[in-house]
């Protein structure tokens, strides 16, 4: 039986497990918490990732290694990859790992990107704020996500503010300016790559977010075919630079007609949670077939679908549960500000019957800020 080992523990590795479990796969996550979520269900190897020891068990215990998230030390996939067979490749994680080396591919790739300009020293910043001008956003060029390690700039005088935020890290992590975008919406593109080149999409996603967090996804994202056939071979075009293997994420800013490409995410992504229930097959078994070298399923739609996510603490499961179409992931993790602790789909065959449920939903959990801004796209 085939042993999948997955380098981080939380609910995307916990996903995987139970896409996994009908193809009969066995799973080793390995993960430095000890109540890493995935381990309510598969074996936990709790150690640092730098542990070269650790590393070597990992190694001796999985027949191939993907990623639950993109900040594991790329030294240490390299260092597995020469024992074990490890998918996406190293190169891919390095990359998606620090942000000048990201858009900078984007770039080489022809993929227009936001202006952006590398921040070693606060001489730097105001070099990069008089190239780029304000509004724009400090970021540190490594380890940020979901809102984090991040401070925006409205205009040239909030430098001191933002250098005294994250000023510290322009040594361990480096920084980041990146000129804001007045964007009309965000989208995403998810797609997969299998071993032998295959290359596949779902539908493009709408998205949006709440304090840096993604508050509600919807696809297939209404969009003039252009504009799809542009994304999907932004996507391709990576994927094939870095020989890439399993799903990975595009996150694009759409402007006046223009694609902006924000970040690639070299796994699974939350933005794809609602492949789960409403795709022929779903990103996290897609993932597993492309690392394991087996055919790709196919990734159309099953109607139309939304996902919500659940930030802090969960609602109610059993008023949702009432809702007909609606589908519940509560991911065994204890609340908190700011933590992804679960998701809701709803799926259905049209965007009238889509709208209803969330009409219902929003009512039974007091969510109706969150449901909104989807039904208003519905309209």
């Amino acid at each position: 039986m085939t042993t999948v080992g997955i380098l981080g523990g939380g609910q995307l590795a916990r996903m995987l497990a139970l896409a996994g479990a009908p193809l009969g796969l066995r799973f080793l996550v390995m993960d430095q918490a000890a109540d890493a979520c995935a381990a309510q269900f598969v074996p936990l190897l709790q150690a640092d990732y730098t542990d070269e020891a650790a590393l070597a068990e990992f190694a001796r215990r999985v027949d191939v290694v993907t990623f639950d998230f993109e900040n594991v030390p790329a030294e240490s996939a390299q260092w597995l990859a020469a024992r074990v067979p490890v998918f996406p490749a190293p190169r891919a994680l390095a990359v998606a790992q620090d942000r000048i080396a990201e858009k900078s591919l984007f770039q080489d790739l022809g993929i227009a990107t936001p202006r952006f300009s590398a921040v070693a020293s606060r001489a730097d910043l105001e070099r990069a704020l008089a190239e780029i001008g304000a509004p724009c956003i400090l970021k540190t060029r490594r380890l940020g996500y979901d809102g984090k390690g991040q401070f925006r700039l409205a205009t040239a005088d909030d430098a001191d503010a933002a250098w005294e935020a994250l000023g510290a890290q322009a040594e361990t992590v480096g920084l980041i300016l990146e000129g804001f975008v007045a964007f009309e919406r965000e989208l995403s593109v998810l797609a997969v790559r299998g071993r032998d080149g295959a290359f596949r999409t779902w539908p493009l996603t709408r998205n949006w977010h709440a304090q840096g967090i993604l508050s509600a996804s919807l696809a297939p994202a209404a969009a003039p075919p252009a504009l799809v056939d542009r994304a999907f071979s932004h996507a391709r075009a990576i994927a094939e630079e870095l020989d890439y293997v399993g799903v990975f994420a595009l996150e694009m800013f759409e402007r006046g007609g223009e694609l902006l490409a924000n970040e690639m995410a070299p796994r699974v992504h939350n933005s794809g949670h609602w492949t789960i229930e409403g795709a022929e097959c779903s990103q996290f078994e897609n993932h597993l077939r492309a690392v394991l070298g087996l055919p790709l399923g196919s990734c159309e739609a099953r109607g139309r679908a939304c996902m919500l996510n659940w930030v802090g603490d969960l609602p109610d499961a059993a008023a949702a549960l009432r809702i007909a179409g609606l589908h519940w992931h509560d991911y065994g993790k204890s609340p908190r500000p700011g933590r992804k602790v679960g998701h809701a789909t709803a799926v259905a065959e049209n965007a009238r019957g889509l709208e209803s449920q969330l009409i219902a939903l929003g009512r039974a959990l007091g969510r109706e800020d969150q449901v909104g801004p989807v039904l208003a796209e519905l309209d």
